[in-house]
């Protein structure tokens, strides 16, 4: 199978060498909502009109990060990008001319500013680059070899032994041993195992997984396989939230070229390893990101958590063994295979190895999808990258985590982004958004809104969480009002003390983080708001 692989890709890479120009055009979620759809038709139309369809080939490809500036289009000459920024369909015209002569300068974007130069990505390498709908553009970018690697060379403890050199943690927030959770499935009795993909993206101001399953959805795929050799499982489902349906389509899609071409199904790569992977949609309840909720859900169950242990590497799907890895911890796999787990642990910090994908948003200049090291000082992101803060004002704080996460402010922005440092401030990696507030803020406000969140997605199921953020949200409102006392303050604080010690799941447990941080680095803030 590997040779047919190699087969694939020659083909492949002699059928580009065919063209002499190559225009893509982004037609993830952001751009598409800006008419990138309509600017890649004009593009395709405006090449067959001038008979260039031998010399120019016009494709849609993945997520290119700087959302804020889409529709994007790369025009590759040469094998030279050129990139341009809020592309119309109108513009289609002046880009064909460019492929001869000189650029379309009034939609130059300069691809050596910091927001490209300052990334490294891993997870990210394919977005942009290849079309999702095609499983040759991904073999030919050396898609799927290091799941026949692994199936035609190496022993499941082997893969195992790479996954836990890599140091790689999960992306999902938590940050746990990837490779201690896989040898735990392992090693866990039963005959069925399963593998599920939590690809319930619910904070707000994320988007990171939806935009690698849009650009990327085959990555997921392999990394998923590799899995479910290492642990010994037969099955997979890959839970995602109903609400991104093109994410959904681009992996149906997916699915069936797996299977097609071997890479999924009965008997992977001629071998003796079968994986069958489905899909469950989920219906947009925040709660279903916690994984005992999630297993409920993919059960047919309403999705509430339970209490562990017995955790889901012991019992989960119908009270099998059971590995649960979100969207990006599956997509560093491939990677890991393909260069060894020392290549990954020798990026990044001491106790967080490799990247981390990011979506940056809020008041920020260069709002969009990112990857870079871990380790990277906060202001190298929010300044470099992000380009500072949008108009007039000044940043204020960064939001991390979503509601589980918290507010870190200017002072600390020379922290480095990774799990200790950003626990130490009362805040976590969570999947990855990161939200800019300027000084146009009340970080009050930014308190109640999360609380808001987690109060209407709570499940009901414990008392201290469907109770306790109720409690909680009212006292933020009537402070937010100007009608709080310094006893509600210290009512506030010791609810989220009781909520934090005594919820069920992480949903209870981490709502008062945006409170918490907001008090311990906004203090002033709640002050000003009291009576008197």
């Amino acid at each position: 199978m590997i040779d047919e692989l190699e087969e694939i890709a020659q083909r492949e890479q002699e059928a580009a060498r065919q063209f002499p120009h190559t225009i893509n055009v982004c037609v993830a979620a952001g751009c598409l909502s800006n008419r990138g759809d309509k600017v890649l038709e004009a593009l395709q139309g405006e090449v067959k009109a001038r008979g260039l369809e031998g010399r120019c080939r016009a494709r849609g490809v993945g997520c290119m990060g700087l959302c804020c500036q889409g529709p994007l289009v790369a025009v590759v000459s040469g094998g030279r990008p050129t990139m341009y920024q809020t592309v119309t369909p109108e513009d289609a015209p002046a880009l064909v001319d460019s492929l001869e002569g000189e650029p379309v300068r009034r939609l130059l974007l300069p691809t050596d500013q910091p927001f490209f130069s300052r990334q490294t990505k891993i997870v990210l390498e394919n977005s942009g680059a290849i079309d999702p709908e095609r499983i040759e553009d991904y073999v030919a970018a050396g898609g799927y070899s290091s799941l026949f690697k692994v199936l035609a060379m190496m022993s499941p403890t082997e893969v195992i032994d790479e996954v836990h050199r890599s140091g790689l943690r999960g992306r999902g927030g938590a940050g746990y041993p990837t490779g201690l959770k896989w040898s735990t499935v392992a090693k866990a009795s039963g005959e069925n195992k399963f593998v599920i993909c939590n690809a319930d993206e619910g904070d707000p101001g994320a988007f990171m997984d939806r935009s690698v399953l849009e650009s990327d959805p085959h990555r997921v795929l392999e990394g998923m396989a590799i899995a479910a050799y290492a642990v010994g499982a037969k099955y997979g489902y890959i839970y995602v939230r109903a609400e991104y349906p093109l994410a959904i389509k681009r992996l149906e899609k997916a699915l069936r070229q797996a299977n097609q071409m071997g890479a999924l199904g009965r008997r992977v790569g001629r071998m003796t390893f079968d994986f069958s992977v489905d899909l469950r949609l989920g219906a947009g309840a925040f709660v279903c990101g916690e994984e005992t909720a999630l297993i409920a859900s993919i059960e047919g169950k309403r999705g509430q958590p339970r209490a562990r242990p017995p955790y889901p590497a012991e019992r989960g799907l119908w009270g099998h063994s059971t590995l649960i890895n979100n969207v990006e911890t599956f997509a560093n796999i491939p990677s890991i295979i393909r260069h060894g787990g020392a290549w990954l642990a020798s990026i990044g910090t001491e106790k967080s190895k490799g990247t981390k994908v990011f979506a940056l948003a809020g008041r920020i200049k260069n709002t969009g999808l990112i990857e870079v090291p871990m380790g990277i000082r906060l202001r190298d992101i929010i300044y470099d990258i992000g380009g500072g803060v949008v108009g007039d004002g000044r940043f204020k704080a960064v939001q991390t985590g979503g509601p589980s996460g918290g507010c870190i402010p200017a002072p600390f922005l020379d922290m480095p982004v990774d799990y200790e440092s950003l626990a130490e401030v009362v805040s976590i990696m969570g999947s990855g958004g990161m939200i800019v507030l300027d000084d146009t803020s009340s970080m009050v406000d930014v308190a109640r809104y999360f609380m808001e969140f987690s109060m209407s997605e709570s499940c009901g199921k414990c008392v201290p969480c469907r109770v306790g953020t109720v409690q909680m949200h009212g006292l933020l409102t009537k402070i937010a009002r100007g009608e709080g006392t310094a006893g509600d303050v210290a009512l506030l604080e010791e609810l989220s003390d009781m909520v934090r010690n005594t919820s069920l799941c992480g949903l209870g447990i981490a709502a008062p983080n945006p409170v918490l941080s907001t008090l311990k680095h906004f203090r002033n803030e709640y002050d000003a708001l009291l009576k008197g």
